[in-house]
């Protein structure tokens, strides 16, 4: 029940539930596919205490909720009365998107349902590998073949599963195109594919038509393609065949038609594919390892803010499938560890305790290979250190890059991908390099932000001056555009919030007052850009362009409206000192709220700085902030 406010605040903010096509949720983000990209209102999710953050990329629109995103998901889903847990069939969004947008949509609609499973599957085969080594497993006990059967059965029969997910992605039925991933790896089919590779076995024909056969196990482009042509061919047939037969004629025809294709041609083709791309990659990689470990471990990510790194998984998936091992994955590993040291570089250096708890979170979620919080919660709004991170991964993918690291399974780039890169010989050099590089970008990443990473703290309260009554407050006038109170209370430095989302500066720089009286006057002559359903927030934006949030108490948004009274409407124009809200200060106290009302500016990162008022109390319309160009 915790999250149905949030729930319903993204739904609107997306545009509504009719305006969705399709949701699905990766480890930190919600994944949207919208009819109609404009009518969400990203800026307001933005300002949404429970939003991180909002990227629209590769056709989707993505809210990043953080760790929790599986339950908020839930919520969602429960709210918009949609059933269906995964992406089904193609987007019929009016927007165009380009042939790269729609790839990647493509790409990661298959792959995201499976990225849990995947990462424990890899996990798992990197500490048996380990196991082997460190000789507390052998390979022909029962414990070591229960659990590697666990970890290789999803790659093992990945057709199988990729069919599913691919016909779901398609528009089709998915156990149709399951059922064709099926056949790529039937016992017949295998043992078809053993017999024809010994000496002077016979050719076997289809309709006369000979057959090459091939072992599609762990394989992933052959069944994706196969899904496609299925899909297809299923909605011409119920477009062309009577209501009556079409539930039983359109899957055996689907199957009669697509499973024979992909054994004399798709599969055949796309193992061809396969090989062209494991071996292009290959060259590339070989021609400079090191330039290509830091290019990419430099890059990687930009690449995830943007969904981008979506195009590069099943390239590492095939490399695995087609060469039994992955170059592209350790290079990851500086990348990820990078931003892991930036945060810990915040963690040490900061002395913020809602910074230095919200850093110390993310760092721990990090090393396991979610890196999300750090970005957008530590790193990436303070710049420099998500710009230290970014260095210290191309310094270190350099290193992974000379000492040519493989990695033997799939998995999430994280502390446990050191046992995944282990060879069956044991841990030789490649794995000493991948160590070393990684280690690099941690310390460089920390070290850097450690004295360099953190921007010099903006004017706050003299927490000396406490104890006065009266109103004594310095302004900045003439500096830059000047915000005034929209509150009369006492002034509270924006770090000695009570929520960690405000106090860490994640959604804008500002202060804070504890109402002494319960009405909300215009702090600038603007137009109030957001009112939120439940009246306790208002957003406002200045004629010169500062965007100003004020929230009225933590976690006021659960009375859902009660107390508050709205006098201003989204669009209305205001001028300096108009009435916006009125609330109950003693109704909302009495029901066990915090009145805290943070004043922050959402866009805090237009400006060069943002000067905060010193003194204890503040007037409604004295001088509060000041945003400087």
């Amino acid at each position: 029940m915790q999250y149905t406010t949030v729930a319903s605040e993204i739904l609107a903010g997306v545009g509504g539930k009719s305006n969705i096509n399709s949701v699905v949720h990766c480890a930190t983000r919600l994944r949207f596919k919208l009819k109609d990209s404009s009518q969400a209102d990203a800026q307001a999710l933005k300002k949404n205490p429970g939003v991180i953050m909002v990227v629209e990329s590769g056709g989707q629109f993505q809210v990043v909720i953080g760790n929790h995103v599986s339950e908020v998901y839930k919520a969602v889903l429960q709210q918009a009365g949609l059933s269906d847990l995964e992406e089904n069939g193609p987007s019929k969004s009016n927007q165009k998107e380009g042939l790269l947008s729609h790839c990647i949509d493509i790409i990661s609609g298959i792959f995201t349902p499976l990225l849990g499973v995947m990462a424990a599957s890899g996990i798992l085969k990197g500490f048996l590998a380990l196991s082997l080594v460190c000789g507390w497993l052998q390979p022909t006990s029962g414990s070591y073949l229960i659990l590697f059967a666990a970890s290789d059965a999803l790659f093992y029969f990945f057709p199988l599963v990729l069919g599913y997910t691919a016909g779901k992605k398609f528009g089709g039925n998915p156990f149709i195109t399951m059922a064709i991933g099926g056949a790529l790896v039937h016992p017949l089919m295998l043992a078809a594919f053993n017999l024809a590779g010994q000496p002077g076995a016979e050719v076997v024909y289809f309709l006369g038509i000979p057959v090459t056969f091939i072992n599609y196990t762990s394989s992933v482009i052959p069944i994706i393609l196969a899904a496609w042509v299925s899909c297809q061919l299923e909605k011409g047939f119920n477009r062309v065949l009577h209501s009556s037969i079409k539930n039983f004629f359109t899957p055996l025809l689907c199957l009669a038609i697509t499973v024979p294709a992909t054994f004399l041609l798709i599969g055949p083709l796309a193992t061809w594919l396969s090989h062209l791309l494991a071996t292009g990659f290959q060259m590339i990689y070989s021609a400079a390892p090191p330039v290509a470990g830091g290019v990419l471990a430099g890059i990687w990510q930009i690449c995830v803010i943007f969904g981008l790194h979506w195009g590069l998984v099943p390239l590492m998936i095939n490399n695995l499938s087609v060469l039994g091992y992955d170059t592209m994955a350790p290079l990851l590993l500086p990348a990820v560890m990078g931003q892991v040291g930036a945060t810990l570089g915040v963690f040490l250096r900061t002395r913020d305790t809602k910074m230095k708890a919200l850093a110390g979170s993310a760092f721990t979620a990090g090393i396991f290979g979610i890196t999300e919080p750090a970005v957008y919660g530590v790193t990436l709004p303070s710049k420099k250190p998500f710009v230290f991170g970014c260095i210290g991964g191309a310094i270190g993918g350099v290193v992974v890059g000379y000492s040519q690291a493989h990695i033997y399974s799939f998995g999430l780039v994280s502390i446990f991908s050191f046992a995944q890169i282990i060879p069956a010989s044991g841990i030789d050099a490649t794995v000493w390099g991948a160590i070393i590089g990684t280690l690099t970008a941690l310390i460089f990443a920390a070290i850097s932000t450690y004295f360099f990473g953190l921007p010099a703290p903006t004017a706050t309260i003299e927490t000396d001056s406490l104890s006065q009554t009266s109103a004594i407050v310095e302004d900045y006038s003439g500096l830059g555009e000047v915000i005034l109170s929209p509150i009369s209370g006492k002034l509270l430095a924006l770090t000695d919030v009570s929520d960690t989302t405000f106090a860490s500066g994640l959604l804008g720089a500002g202060m804070a007052i504890i109402p002494q009286s319960g009405r909300v006057v215009s702090p600038v002559n603007g137009v109030v850009a957001s009112l939120f359903k439940t009246h306790h927030a208002i957003g406002i934006e200045s004629e010169a362009g500062a965007e100003i949030l004020i929230h009225v108490g933590i976690d006021t948004v659960k009375l859902e409206g009660q107390y508050f009274t709205a006098h201003v409407k989204a669009g209305d124009l205001v001028s300096a000192g108009d009435l916006l809200l009125e609330f109950d200060c003693a109704a909302i106290t009495a029901a066990g709220y915090d009145l805290t009302t943070p004043i922050i500016i959402s866009n805090s990162e237009d400006y060069q700085d943002v000067l905060c008022a010193k003194g204890a109390f503040i007037t409604e319309q004295a001088p509060l902030l000041t945003v400087i160009r």
